[in-house]
């Protein structure tokens, strides 16, 4: 899908740069091969072949087969439309009424500026062999720490916004994103599910990391001081009781991420503000820990996925999940049928959300005695412990092709197995 912002000169610029390999990500591929497996409705596309080799324990295709088998299944496929929304995208939900927070520039400028919008871009320099990975943030942020835990030595590159994430590996600025999709303690971060369905990118991997908070301040500032306390909404809502068992009740605003509101309290000296963030943050912008470890819940941890411009080649000698999202043009009622398809091969889900559909909010249902009804209509996003390389997850989705009017596979990747413990910490 081609943004709509790729009008602007700068932009131009960048894709008559990196032409061949911009046009190779914004073709969209529907392929019927020969290979095929018959169902009650059609054909789904066989994802096997005779002659498997350099792959031990794969599939059995090469990279660019794979990409155009695996991608889509649908054979009607429904295009998201990007949403109308503001070029800046600076408006940040405040808590308690107040105003959000403008940041300031970063106070370290050996750090690393994050990346702003797209058209604002200049084309990538030659990087060699070290991998660079896109992260939403400033240094500091989680999202940086599970960048490196994902890709150990990478090239950490923060972005302002997840959608500039998401660009710069379209456009060849990165070769990886890794984005947050879900905390155990605040659920899942909606707008990055519906970026995923938005961008071309494939899911390549998981890492979850444990978020350990810190309450952040200027040297020598005591808690008496404080007047309000910053942060990420989902970090402000797992820190409440703690905060009020601090005695801080205070006004609590919200900003874009949690490295960004310890450099605002840096930048501008703020010794009536504090900030929840990591203690990564506070050594980067030399702020003081007042509190250590004041999330609510010790098991607070965020799954981040992993992101890149093609697919990996699904494998069956290690534990692996996939994730998809579908639709169906004639509401909800499918959805027990969907399931059905994975309890009866036994495959465990291991997450279901609903996000509106776009293209078509609202269902009309005629009822000749009350009138005419208005219904939801939802995408739905699902996560299940199986590769694509197993028999019985391409016969499951198989099926729920039969009763879906949109298929979409977002990824065939390795589980995250890491041990944990609610001490690890996040760096």
């Amino acid at each position: 899908m081609e943004s709509s912002i790729s009008q602007s000169p700068a932009l131009k610029s960048l894709i008559s740069y990196h032409k061949p390999h911009y046009h190779q990500i914004m073709k969209h591929k529907f392929l019927q091969r020969s290979s095929s497996r018959k169902t009650r409705t059609g054909t789904i596309q066989c994802i096997y072949r005779s002659d498997s080799r350099n792959f031990t324990g794969g599939i059995g295709l090469n990279r660019t087969d794979w990409q155009s088998s695996c991608a889509i299944l649908a054979s009607n496929v429904v295009s998201q439309q990007p949403e109308t929304e503001k070029a800046n995208n600076s408006e940040i939900a405040a808590v308690n009424g107040h105003k959000t927070l403008d940041l300031a520039p970063i106070v370290d400028q050996n750090l690393p500026k994050p990346l702003s919008l797209i058209p604002d871009l200049s084309p990538a320099p030659m990087h060699g062999n070290q991998l660079r990975v896109a992260y939403q943030g400033v240094p500091g942020a989680y999202s940086e720490a599970a960048a490196g835990k994902a890709y150990p030595k990478c090239e950490a590159i923060p972005c302002d916004q997840f959608e500039v994430a998401f660009q710069a590996v379209e456009l060849w600025l990165a070769d990886r994103a890794v984005l947050p999709v879900e905390n155990s303690l605040g659920g899942s971060i909606h707008r990055n599910y519906d970026l995923l369905l938005r961008h071309r990118l494939h899911i390549v991997g998981e890492v979850q990391l444990p978020v350990h908070h810190c309450l952040l301040v200027l040297p020598g500032v005591r808690k008496e001081y404080l007047n309000r306390v910053i942060s990420h909404p989902q970090a402000l809502s797992q820190c409440e009781l703690t905060l009020t068992k601090l005695g801080l009740n205070v006004a609590r605003e919200a900003v874009d991420d949690t490295a960004g509101a310890a450099e605002f309290i840096a930048s501008n000296n703020r010794r009536d503000t504090a900030a929840i963030a990591s203690a990564r943050a506070a050594e980067l912008y030399g702020l003081q820990i007042l509190a250590d470890g004041i999330q609510d819940d010790l098991g607070n941890v965020t799954r981040f996925v992993m992101l890149a411009r093609e697919p990996i080649i699904p494998r069956t000698d290690r534990p692996f999940k996939t994730s998809i999202v579908f639709a169906h043009d004639k509401g909800t009622s499918v959805l027990f049928k969907v399931l059905s398809a994975f309890a009866f091969r036994n495959i465990s889900l291991t997450k279901i959300e609903s996000r509106p559909h776009r293209n078509c909010p609202i269902r009309c249902v005629d009822d000749a005695n009350v009138g005419t009804a208005k219904h939801f209509e939802y995408m739905f996003y699902i996560d299940f412990e199986a590769s694509m390389a197993e028999p019985r997850a391409q016969n499951a989705l198989a099926e729920v092709q039969e009763f879906t009017s949109f298929l979409r596979v977002l990824g065939s990747y390795p589980m995250d197995m890491t041990p944990w413990s609610p001490r690890n910490g996040d760096e």
